[in-house]
């Protein structure tokens, strides 16, 4: 039995339903947004509306956008040769914070996972061929996350890819800065062994 009003529980409801929050996390989400004021509670809903009918994804890359093309596809500065393939648009974020890259970038919306029944033609693949069929790129960098699914797809776009001769390539990943070996798992110990450069 619930405390709370019926409008309440639905709010808690809502916000239960995100991604990472949990039914605390949603309690103290929807008890904030009734302390709001009534303009600031309108700009929120606003915000969320606006966001809905306006984001779409890039023709060119599939980010996010709120135009044709996003401000990376558009940006005269950016290495048109190079595009580096992520699973999310939040990769995205968190490459561009590294400020080291400045290609371009081409998003899936997810990767192959059998078992959640998400295959090859459930995500961005197709629009990734064709954009290395039109011509102009020469290396495709593959920064798919390191586990099951996202080296299954990086495979498999790689096989894709092959006819066409662009240079397909993978993030190298192994020790974190900082961190000591003897903490370090098996796998991970392998994947720097394999990844080694010389200095």
């Amino acid at each position: 039995m619930s405390f709370f009003p019926s409008a309440l529980d639905r709010l808690v409801e809502k916000f239960a339903s995100l991604p990472g929050i949990g039914m605390k996390s949603a309690q103290r989400l929807a008890f904030h947004m009734l302390s709001l004021s009534d303009d600031a509670a309108n700009d929120f809903a606003a915000a969320i509306v606006e966001a809905k009918k306006k984001v779409h994804y890039c023709r060119i890359c599939q980010n996010l956008t709120d135009e044709d093309e996003c401000l990376i596809c558009r940006s005269p500065h950016r290495e048109k040769g190079v595009v580096c393939v992520v699973a999310d648009p939040k990769d995205v974020a968190a490459i561009e914070r590294a400020r080291e890259y400045n290609g371009r970038y081409h998003v899936l919306h997810g990767v192959i996972s059998p078992l959640n029944h998400i295959g090859p033609d459930d995500i961005k693949i197709k629009e990734l061929v064709e954009r290395v069929a039109d011509g102009g790129i020469d290396e495709i960098i593959m920064a798919t996350n390191p586990d099951t699914e996202g080296e299954t797809t990086a495979k498999y776009i790689s096989r894709l890819l092959k006819p066409f001769g662009v240079k397909v390539t993978r993030l190298a990943y192994g020790i974190p800065m900082g961190a000591s070996l003897e903490f370090a798992d098996d796998a991970t110990l392998m994947r720097a062994i394999e990844g080694r450069q010389e200095i």
